[in-house]
């Protein structure tokens, strides 16, 4: 599809593109009241109402990722209700049947996550996993019972640890798809960060990226 992106909006990368493949293959949205949370220009949003889901809501902090958002559903005359707020905010009391995300998941120089900045689309903390552990922490009660989560990051932020945060709520996860890609821009330019951090090996210029399957029983 081609989508509206506005400066400072992600684009549709490996990831996002691995995890609605995932989606497509296990026809994981059909019939289910999906979220998108951390939504960008609306891909995975507008992927899951074509994947036939019966309702699709998608959220961002970004005003300029909900404005994509809009516009693209309308391009595309797909039906995606767009709420904006931090991450389960907009849609705090609901359930879903099924949860997108593909969070910032790179590590960064400092804790301190960017507002303004394009950064804010990848920049995840120290070990990136300050959106992630939110986000595992509050998938369980934002899903139905029998309501699952397919969550997409990098080797780098520790496929386990989100396995193990997610326990901790009381889904059960594991992989259910891994890709070997390149380094972008981003990921080259932080390569010797995280060969120092121990989260690289040294000389190495490609990643895995993972989707995470979680079902709340």
């Amino acid at each position: 599809m081609l989508l509206v992106r506005p400066p400072g909006v992600y684009r549709v990368a490996n990831d996002t593109s691995l995890l609605a493949d995932v989606m497509r293959r296990g026809r994981y949205a059909q019939g289910r009241r999906v979220l998108d949370v951390g939504c960008g220009t609306g891909a995975l949003a507008l992927e899951a109402a074509r994947a036939g889901a019966a309702s699709v809501t998608a959220v961002d902090l970004s005003l300029r990722s909900i404005a994509a958002t809009w516009l693209n559903a309308r391009a595309h005359r797909i039906s995606v209700h767009v709420r904006r707020g931090d991450l389960f905010e907009p849609v705090q009391g609901k359930q879903f049947d099924l949860l997108l995300a593909n969070p910032p998941y790179v590590p960064a120089s400092t804790s301190t996550l960017p507002r303004h900045r394009l950064a804010r689309c990848w920049d995840a903390g120290v070990d990136g996993r300050q959106i992630l552990d939110r986000i595992c922490a509050g998938s369980a009660q934002a899903l139905t019972s029998g309501g699952m989560a397919l969550i997409v990051q990098s080797e780098v932020c520790n496929e386990n640890a989100t396995a193990a945060r997610l326990a901790e709520v009381g889904l059960r996860a594991q992989v259910v798809a891994r890709s070997i890609v390149p380094f972008g821009p981003v990921m080259r330019a932080r390569a010797a960060l995280l060969e120092d951090r121990g989260l690289l090996e040294p000389g190495r210029r490609e990643e895995e990226i993972v989707v995470v399957e979680a079902y709340r029983g």
